[in-house]
């Protein structure tokens, strides 16, 4: 019974998002003020629908009713219950469901909290919301439907992906998802001033909250799963280009930038073009993801299994939605007339470079990500294209941004004098370049990369001290120190977002550059070095757990034969779904890891063993949470409210209705 009511909710939900896209758009064309007020409680009965429907799924999943399908083939009575609420997400369709929640979640917050918006472009932007509902509503239902039943249910069901059965995986694809979708909201502001043909610095304070928003869950998402493929899948890496990885990684470029761009739309009135493309491509490269990780035509560890008609469906709402709202802004573009100006060296200026850096760098990843499904269309080659093309392809870029960044920071709007603008940033630069020499002294200059990765992480940083030191303005160091404490959390977020990706850069750089590997069979008994590190294999044994069983090994680490921890790296098997996994043992440190990993038996008598130290890792994923906790600050300041600035709105008309 609870399924049936989740079923006919996600029927119910598909009605609720027709209606919501199609009478308040008419209400705001003709000033019907009653059509336009539907839009708000639409929302509101479409999220709480979709909500009862996520429900009774994950009703489902917990009581493993196996005559849904779904359950069937993602599930186990012997599941640990945390996978079993996982594994309402660990699927197609599920994930979808969820998805769509996400979705709905976000139109209903922009009737909660946005009563300060101008009633007409309110009204549009919710429309717009539930014409993506009903869009994504309609392809569950026809193609993807979670509640279908199975005539003769079996007494047990096939297990989720071992790979999947992970906490980093239970929580990692819903943070993902709150991005993907949270950029539909700058989408559907986007969309709704272009019809109305109202672009101003009021705009630019309502669109940014959500986009800082979807940025935070992004980096969230893209740092959890990251962090996963680090320990879980037992290669020692944390980024491998994989396309479902570039798939997050490239609106998370796009929503970087249309941030930096929105705030010359509020502050200077320019860039309104540009802001407007951002927002439309920001929400385009996540449903170009979406088609990645669900067509089935690249192939990849993190995609689901599915067939391209559901591949064909998606690029038909990505054409529809896309494609309108890019020939809207055609239409529309030319009467986009920029008010500030500013000349060449400004802060509009350096917020212009870091804009181009960060969409040219989106689309040589997606250049990448998609050349092999091109050679095979058209010229029926199998490519490949790998970490070494977009290690080569990208870093140029980033380096570049690292350098601009906190130069750009403190420029002032509209005319600057860089080498007035430079004078603060002498002592920054001095402990750069003693950070770059040292780096390469103590490595024995055998690589010129790392140094160079040490300098601009701390280029970054001390350009962030700069940064805050100038927002202080004049008088005495305690006078000074005050008036830092009272800056705005604007300010700090900032602040902490730009150190952060100095701090991820650092951790980049040195697990990369000078990462020990060792490779080998070793017997029971044996040890070896690793480093400054004796590793010495103690013995095997057998464990059993609720749905797999395991071969752990007991390894003890040595320093100068002083005992630095017994670690415990795993071989698992999941006899139901037939799968093994590799557990890795990390003994986490500030200054570095050691990383563990059993093998299988080896024909002449042994295990093989692969053992890594790596330098400064953790760095990486506090850089990570860094930008995550500088996004927190950012959108707790009452200036990045919905309604902020809402009394201010000083529209004007750039283009007639």
């Amino acid at each position: 019974m609870i399924v049936e009511l989740g079923h006919y909710a996600l029927i119910l939900a598909f009605v609720v998002a027709s209606l919501q896209a199609i009478l308040p758009m008419v209400g705001a064309q003709r000033r019907d003020r009653v059509l336009m007020a539907l839009a708000g409680p639409a929302a509101t009965a479409q999220f709480l629908l979709i909500a009862v429907s996520f429900g009774a799924l994950t009703y489902a999943f917990v009581t493993s009713d196996f005559s849904l399908r779904l359950v069937v083939n993602n599930s186990h009575t012997l599941k640990p219950m945390l996978y079993k609420v996982a594994g309402v997400w660990g699927n197609h369709e599920g994930s979808l469901l969820l998805w769509v929640l996400a979705l709905s979640f976000y139109g209903s917050t922009a009737h909660w909290f946005g009563g300060q918006l101008p009633e007409r472009l309110k009204a549009r932007v919710l429309a717009v919301q539930g014409a993506i509902g009903a869009a994504f509503l309609a392809f569950m239902l026809w193609t993807s439907n979670p509640f279908l039943r199975l005539a003769s249910p079996p007494m047990n069901g096939h297990d989720m992906n071992p790979l999947l059965q992970d906490p980093g995986l239970a929580f990692h694809p819903p943070f993902l998802y709150l991005g993907y979708v949270g950029l539909s909201m700058a989408f559907a502001f986007a969309v709704a001033a272009l019809i109305e043909g109202r672009v101003d610095a009021a705009w630019g304070r309502w669109v940014r909250p959500w986009t800082l928003a979807a940025w935070l869950f992004l980096t969230i998402g893209i740092t959890m799963g990251s962090l996963w493929a680090y320990y879980e899948l037992g290669w020692g890496g944390f980024w491998f280009w994989d396309p479902v990885e570039n798939a997050s990684f490239m609106p998370w470029l796009i929503a970087t930038a249309l941030l930096h761009s929105a705030i010359v739309v509020e502050k200077r009135e320019s860039l309104k073009a540009w802001t407007m493309l951002l927002s439309i491509l920001a929400f385009g490269f996540s449903l170009v993801g979406t088609f990645i990780v669900r067509s089935g035509v690249i192939t990849s560890v993190h995609a689901f299994a599915s067939d391209p008609t559901r591949g064909m469906f998606v690029l038909a709402i990505l054409a529809v939605f896309v494609g309108g709202a890019l020939t809207l802004f055609a239409l529309r573009a030319g009467a986009l007339e920029a008010k500030g100006v500013f000349a060449m060296v400004s802060r509009e200026t350096g917020l212009v470079v870091n804009n181009l850096l960060l969409t040219v760098a989106c689309f040589v990843v997606f250049i990448g990500t998609i050349w092999p499904l091109v050679a095979e269309i058209l010229w029926n080659r199998a490519l490949s294209v790998g970490a070494p093309f977009f290690n080569a392809a990208f870093m140029p870029f980033a380096i570049a941004l690292a350098i601009v960044l906190p130069i750009g920071a403190v420029l002032p709007w509209k005319r600057a004098d860089l080498g007035r603008a430079m004078k603060p940033f002498a002592g920054a630069l001095a402990l750069t370049v003693a950070a770059a020499l040292l780096a390469y002294a103590i490595t024995g200059g055998v690589s010129t990369l790392g140094p160079l990765g040490v300098a601009l992480a701390v280029w970054l940083v001390a350009g962030v001290v700069v940064d805050l030191w100038q927002r202080c303005g004049r008088g005495s160091f305690g006078q000074r120190l005050g008036r830092l404490t009272r800056l705005p959390r604007a300010d700090w977020g900032r602040a902490m977002a730009h150190a952060g990706f100095g701090v991820a850069i650092f951790g980049v750089v040195t697990l990369t550059t000078w990462a020990v590997e060792d490779i080998r069979v070793v017997k029971v008994g044996e040890s070896f070095d690793l480093g400054p590190y004796q590793v010495q294999l103690m013995g095997l044994s057998e464990e059993t757990g609720p749905n797999y069983t395991a071969k752990v090994a007991d390894m003890r680490v040595t320093k100068n034969g002083a005992e630095v921890a017994m670690m415990h790296p795993a071989k698992r098997t999941y006899p139901i779904a037939g799968m093994a996994t590799t557990e890795a043992a990390i003994r986490p440190g500030i200054f570095g890891d050691i990383y563990l990993v059993v093998g299988d038996p080896q024909d002449g008598g042994g295990y093989a063993v692969r053992s890594y130290l790596k330098p400064f890792a953790d760095w990486l994923w506090l850089g990570g949470m860094m930008m995550a906790l500088g996004g927190m600050l950012s959108l707790s300041d009452r200036r990045f409210r919905v309604a902020a600035g809402a009394r201010r709105s000083t529209t004007v008309a750039v283009a007639a209705e």
